[in-house]
């Protein structure tokens, strides 16, 4: 649980930089979990494409990771002349919408919630930053399967770390399982495919097996950048019909975040059924917009829905959208898009300056790179 909760009085909306959470290691190990979109999603409720049989061969192969993964320690299955085979360690490569992440959830539930820890790549970064190297080794080890989504190979510092990482655990008979995600082209690069990631993870590359998953994108959605902007009467309004919404300024939210670990960004949002936000502008500092991502993320996983007030500039710069960062800025965008979709169904659609997109479909989670972060 967290401490130093707020302090508002219920004459006044409560805010996030009220809110100063101190989150003790094991609930950062306890929400490595699959998300909230994918709580309930199982193997049986993944439909194999009849066109694409790459998708129920690799459903099958997970299946037998998983039944692998199950069998009791020192079985005659897991073990051989007393010595330990190698941990199985796959790698899911497909394009957008196959159902990856979905085949990932699927792989931790059928080993079971007390044997797997499953986190985004950025989730087990910032983990790295609360407890150390040495010790997120060692709580990691203390299980059966990571599963790490959405990897990422934008920050040449956060893949190496990941790399040595996963060699530690698998070290140490820990089976792995991974993805990578991307956007669709026309919001950034495509994806990056089984060739760089194994390129990345360079000594472990031999221990990865490459499930490769063909398709189509099964949401066909038209994902959307723009997030719905209303006047600051109408996020003030939505923030007062909804107990325990918060309402802050954009500027003081972007100078608290940067007091906050971003292990803690999860925290932040505890209880909170809607966030709005006044006075959104544009970014145009690489390490406040990173934080912001970091948020972003945090409330898409939590399905909270959002409602702004501000100019309607784009709110991060050309030259970052352009920049090394961009897939992350694009996903960004795109969640915080269908989170102002949500929020808009909370006050009059006349009260909108901007129409509301579609819910967008999830991409990698963000992060923070080279950004300094507080000690957590």
């Amino acid at each position: 649980m967290t401490t130093a909760e707020p302090t508002e009085t219920s004459a006044v909306p409560p805010s996030l930089t009220a809110r100063h959470p101190r989150v003790p290691a094991d609930r950062l190990l306890a929400e490595l979990a699959p998300p909230r979109h994918f709580a309930h999603e199982s193997f049986a409720t993944y439909r194999p494409d009849p066109a694409h049989a790459s998708q129920q061969r690799a459903l099958d192969r997970l299946r037998e990771v998983a039944d692998a993964l199950r069998a009791p320690a020192r079985s005659g299955r897991w073990w051989r002349r007393g010595a330990a085979p190698a941990a199985p360690a796959v790698y899911l490569d497909g394009g957008f919408g196959v159902g990856k992440t979905h085949l990932l959830a699927s792989l931790a539930h059928a080993v079971g919630r007390e044997r797997t820890v499953y986190g985004t790549f950025v989730e087990l970064t910032h983990l790295v930053g609360a407890l150390g190297f040495a010790a997120t080794v060692d709580a990691l080890a203390a299980h059966r399967l990571v599963c790490i989504d959405e990897f990422e190979l934008d920050d040449p510092g956060d893949t190496v770390l990941m790399s040595r990482l996963l060699r530690e655990l698998a070290d140490r008979g820990v089976a792995l399982a991974a993805t990578s995600n991307t956007l669709p082209g026309a919001l950034g690069e495509g994806r990056f495919a089984a060739e760089d990631f194994l390129r990345e993870i360079q000594a472990l590359a031999a221990r990865f097996e490459v499930l490769r998953i063909d398709g189509d994108d099964h949401r066909h959605r038209t994902v959307s950048t723009h997030a719905a902007r209303l006047d600051d009467a109408a996020v003030r309004a939505a923030v007062a019909a909804r107990p325990g919404a918060t309402i802050d300024g954009f500027d003081a939210l972007l100078d608290h975040l940067a007091t906050v670990h971003p292990s803690r960004y999860g925290a932040l949002l505890d209880g909170v059924p809607l966030v709005g936000l006044t006075g959104v502008h544009q970014v145009d500092r690489q390490d406040v917009a990173l934080r912001l991502v970091v948020l972003v993320d945090r409330l898409y996983d939590r399905d909270v829905p959002v409602v702004l007030a501000g100019d309607d500039a784009d709110l991060f710069t050309e030259a970052m959208l352009a920049g090394g960062y961009r897939k992350k800025y694009a996903r960004a965008l795109s969640r915080l898009a269908a989170l102002t979709a949500q929020g808009a169904t909370t006050t009059a659609a006349p009260q909108m300056r901007v129409a509301a997109p579609q819910d967008a479909s999830p991409g990698p989670h963000a992060s923070d790179g080279a950004v300094a972060h507080p000690a957590p």
